[in-house]
């Protein structure tokens, strides 16, 4: 069992996982599916500020909490515990991108070329963890939602917010992906 647990999951299996939690989550009361508005709920219960924005009941949505935290065990046993030591399989014609871009390193989750502690303290470093970091909270909370809350909860439950969200969530990827990320890797 534990063998299978180290290895990649198909999506066949993964995927259906993943959809049963949205009628499971509308079943027992019609909770929304996100990660974004996590970052909230903590800050209404520790925030001693006068902040309208957390001010409102966060024990309502404790659930999301205990949601977070599983991610977070789940991350680390799947990630420390059960890792089998492999780089994480990515296709032949990614790598070859990839090292276009100047990343050499592939062992371990993330390419230590770039996200590792000594390189946030250089120029491209800064910006891909640090001003990419802000940008992506900021955006999650102006889009009223993360990629995950938007994708799987907003359009399986026919907002049409999540729709845009998602297609501009995209369109973003695609642009970083081809034109803002090669520029940021040749500094």
């Amino acid at each position: 069992m534990i063998e299978l647990l180290k290895e990649p999951w198909p999506w066949y299996v993964s995927g259906p996982i993943i959809g049963i939690s949205v009628p499971i989550l509308l079943l027992i009361g019609n909770k929304m599916l996100g990660i974004s508005s996590s970052l909230r709920h903590v800050c209404s219960a520790v925030a001693p500020f006068n902040i309208q924005f957390l001010k409102y009941n966060w024990k309502a949505e404790i659930w999301n909490l205990f949601f977070v935290g599983g991610i977070l065990i789940g991350g680390f046993i799947g990630g420390v515990l059960l890792n089998n030591g492999e780089p994480v399989a990515i296709s032949e014609s990614t790598v070859k991108d990839i090292k276009a871009m100047g990343i050499q390193s592939f062992e371990g989750l993330v390419p230590s070329d770039l996200f590792s502690w000594k390189n946030i303290l250089s120029l491209k470093g800064f910006l891909v963890m640090v001003v990419g970091g802000f940008l992506i909270g900021f955006g999650s909370r102006y889009a009223g939602g993360c990629t995950s809350g938007h994708a799987i909860m907003g359009l399986s439950s026919l907002q049409l917010a999540s729709l845009v969200a998602v297609i501009f969530f995209f369109i973003g990827g695609l642009l970083m992906t081809h034109f803002i990320a090669p520029l940021i890797y040749q500094l």
